[in-house]
């Protein structure tokens, strides 16, 4: 953007011409490493509302209070192109504000009007030193969430957390669990949705952040898995993790140009809770094994078994993310992916697949086709035990011939009812109930498979499945 029309830098510096007031936080931050942004955050030495609503009138843009405890405000440009979030001082002094903050890059101001950086801490050394430094050593002990923000702030910036750092935020990080979880999900979603989530996940568990927030994934580890693994659970599962960001950032490697091309722009959907499809996809993987702990068995003989993990997997999956206070809409597809990412699988070894086959699992798996089948190739590919190289091959064989008709189906192409519900029950002489629904399923599929092109075909076949079920019945 360009202009103080448009860049909310020079709408707000005109705004706020003569006020007290600083850039601060990661606006500053980001400029100095190069990272565009459109989110300005802004220290006030006066009247916060006041200075709020006169950005919001210079920009015509929306203004409301953001925390009425610590007196914060937010602007929000037209069309949420960019968000400006104005607080009060913490203290007489800017100096004094910047050494109540969480890391040293993260305490740098600059004069809104303009001027040199303001950076008692030493914040812009480490930034060139790419090192993640406290501010104080009560930085974690004045707010625990900052023990998240560590993991998320190394992971997404490439910085390196130094010793000191790593021990202050391990002291205070069982608090975490009294922190509100909400809070806690918008830092894990970062570190879930950064370009290396192995790297952040890591820091979460050497200073015990995982253990206080995501302690069913500890439980993962140590869960010996049958011959056909190399890796335990846990290791597994980061392993899968590993191979879905691979494929999020490439899916044409896999599934060439074409389908890559629609798997991109599906992956980079807005979701919900502030994710994209993808990063949506990787809580799945982080989730999918989730309950092999409580179902592990053994059979004579040793080999091991984890029975029934796949909907204890999606009970769990939906019992975190409530925990985590996440949307609805999250846990029930986190949920999905867990229930369903063995499909794929089974069907391996029923190919060649009928239309009537490929029918079944996407009616099954919807509206998770897509992404469940991306899930499926990321676990395959993580299973690297007896036979590995044989078993991915096919995998991967059925995976392509899958994910043209998975994206078909999600994008909307599939069978149009030839017949009402109501109206093949009428012409059947059957009552509205169970039976009906599963007669209008059964058309569906004999539909996608083109054995019914037209109404009268539906009704003839929906009357041949009733007499051979009488049939059956009577013995």
């Amino acid at each position: 953007m360009s202009g103080a029309s448009g860049d909310p830098l020079a709408l707000a510096r005109d705004a706020l011409r003569g006020a007290p007031a600083w850039l601060v936080g990661g606006a500053v931050r980001d400029r100095i490493l190069g990272r565009a942004t459109n989110d300005l955050d802004l220290a006030v030495g006066g009247d916060v509302e006041a200075a709020a609503r006169a950005l919001g009138r210079a920009a015509r843009a929306a203004v409301f209070p953001l925390s009425e405890a610590f007196g914060a405000w937010r602007v929000v440009g037209r069309g949420g192109g960019w968000q400006a979030d104005l607080a009060p001082l913490g203290g007489e002094t800017i100096a004094d504000d910047l050494a109540q903050r969480d890391f040293t890059v993260n305490a740098i101001a600059e004069p809104l009007a303009g001027g040199e950086p303001i950076d008692p801490t030493g914040g812009v050394a480490d930034l060139a030193a790419r090192r993640l430094r406290m501010v104080a050593p009560s930085a974690f002990a004045s707010d625990p969430l900052r023990v998240m923000r560590l993991p998320r702030f190394a992971c997404e910036l490439a910085l390196e957390p130094e010793p000191g750092t790593r021990a202050a935020a391990a002291k205070e990080a069982a608090r975490l669990r009294d922190v509100a979880q909400e809070r806690v999900f918008a830092e894990l979603r970062r570190v879930i949705g950064a370009p290396d989530p192995l790297h952040g996940l890591g820091l979460m568990q050497e200073i015990g952040a995982t253990a206080a927030v995501l302690p069913e994934l500890e439980a993962l580890r140590g869960v010996e898995q049958s011959r056909y693994h190399h890796l335990d659970v846990h290791d597994h599962t980061l392993a899968v993790l590993a191979e879905t960001v691979a494929i999020e950032r490439d899916p044409a490697a896999l599934f060439g140009a074409d389908h890559g091309t629609a798997l991109s722009e599906l992956l980079a959907q807005p979701f919900s809770d502030e994710l994209t499809r993808g990063t949506a996809l990787r809580f799945g993987a982080l989730l999918h094994d989730i309950a092999k702990p409580q179902t592990r068995g053994e059979l004579e003989g040793g080999r091991v078994t984890f029975f029934d993990h796949d909907r204890q997997g999606a009970e769990l999956s939906r019992a975190i993310l409530t925990r985590l206070r996440t949307s609805e809409r999250l846990r029930a597809h986190v949920a999905a992916l867990a229930l369903h990412h063995l499909r794929l699988g089974f069907l391996v070894h029923e190919r060649p697949l009928s239309r009537r086959q490929v029918h079944g699992y996407l009616r099954r798996c919807q509206p998770v086709e897509v992404d469940v089948s991306l899930l499926s190739v990321a676990d395959r590919l993580a299973t690297r035990g007896r036979k590995s190289e044989e078993a991915i091959a096919k995998h991967l064989d059925l995976a392509r011939e899958l994910i043209g008709p998975a994206l078909a189906w999600e994008a909307g192409d599939r069978p149009s009812p030839l017949i009402r519900g109501d109206e093949l029950a009428d012409a059947l002489g059957i009552a509205r109930g169970p039976l009906l629904g599963e007669l209008l399923g059964e058309l569906e599929a004999a539909q996608y498979a083109g054995e019914v092109a037209t109404r009268e075909e539906a009704v003839d076949h929906a009357r041949r499945v009733l007499d051979e079920r009488a049939r059956v019945a009577e013995g």
